[in-house]
């Protein structure tokens, strides 16, 4: 519950937003308190699961894609179907919506054939499954490398200063991933304050190499560092996925006009039945009612507007279920 929680909790989650890498004697000198306290909070916060330092992946930065899939099933298969698709590694975000009769999560495919099998032939195979959607996600408005908790967290312009990892120059061109790669990036999804050395023991490199490497993926855009955190350490009660169909012209200003509400931890245009999908965090329902018929209301463009409660998540980033 909220009650359990306090602001020193609240001030560490957005201290690590900002630079999740940070050394805990930096992040303590900014808050004003000791070393072993920062590093007992956070110990009690990522062992209850409240907050965890992940490594994020941009697929678009090495040509893959990500789809964010719709699936209907029977009632009684919804929550095996959501935990076989928890356990594999490409995907993300696994939730029960609309009663727990469809799961909604996030896919990442490599290459035109992993669409096709996942797509085609693994999915609509699957007994009890009744349908699928796959919107394939074209542009981000918000979500990513963007935290939801950048719009809620309160520390003031100095301490965010002296918090700002160094900039990173931006690579471009493609970037290809050998195994060494993945298996970094996958120790880092689970921990993204994982030390060089434990890196190194997973990668078989160096701590030099691993070190050189995290960062020419973090320029490349490849890797970002993010923070799961439980909502309610900020306030604010379980996500709500929001479906709109916008008409094209009015699309890129509804995407970011989103994006700049407080409310909203992700927004992305997709293909499919309707072209942007958006994740909500409100306080409760009643807050809730309030922004869909205040501040979406007022959009332009917008014809048709589905909402659908998230009432388990099965899987969330960084989270290896």
């Amino acid at each position: 519950m909220e009650s359990d929680f306090d602001e020193l909790d609240r001030q560490l989650a957005y201290a690590l937003q900002i630079n999740g890498r940070a050394p805990f004697s930096t992040i303590a000198e900014v808050l004003g308190v000791s070393d072993r306290t920062i590093a007992r909070r956070y110990n009690r916060l990522r062992t209850s699961g409240a907050l965890r330092v992940i490594g994020g992946v941009d697929p678009t930065a090495f040509g893959a894609m990500q789809w964010a899939l719709r699936i209907r099933c029977a009632p009684n298969a919804s929550v095996p179907v959501a935990e076989a698709l928890a356990r594999r590694p490409d995907t993300t975000w696994v939730s029960l919506t609309s009663g727990g009769t469809e799961i909604v999560c996030t896919v990442r495919t490599e290459s035109d054939a992993d669409s096709e099998a996942l797509l085609l032939a693994k999915l609509p195979r699957t007994p009890r499954v009744e349908g699928v959607t796959a919107h394939s996600m074209l542009h981000y408005f918000y979500g990513g490398a963007d935290s939801h908790i950048a719009k809620l967290g309160s520390l003031s312009p100095k301490a965010i200063e002296r918090l700002r990892p160094p900039p990173l120059p931006s690579r471009e061109g493609p970037v290809t991933l050998d195994d060494g790669d993945r298996k970094l990036i996958a120790a880092l999804t689970v921990d993204g304050r994982a030390e060089l050395e434990q890196l190194a023991v997973v990668t078989g490199w160096s701590p030099t190499t691993v070190r050189r490497r995290m960062t020419e993926l973090l320029e490349h855009g490849v890797l970002y560092l993010d923070i799961d955190v439980d909502g309610r350490l900020f306030g604010v009660g379980p996500r709500t996925m929001l479906w709109l169909s916008v008409t094209p012209r009015h699309l890129a200003a509804v995407g970011a006009a989103l994006a700049g509400h407080p409310e909203i931890a992700f927004a992305g245009a997709t293909t499919g039945p309707s072209n942007l999908f958006a994740s909500i965090m409100c306080a409760d329902q009643r807050e809730l009612y309030r922004y869909l018929t205040t501040r979406v209301a007022a959009l332009p463009g917008i014809t048709h507007v589905e909402t659908a409660p998230v009432i388990r998540t099965v899987k969330r980033a960084g989270n290896p279920a």
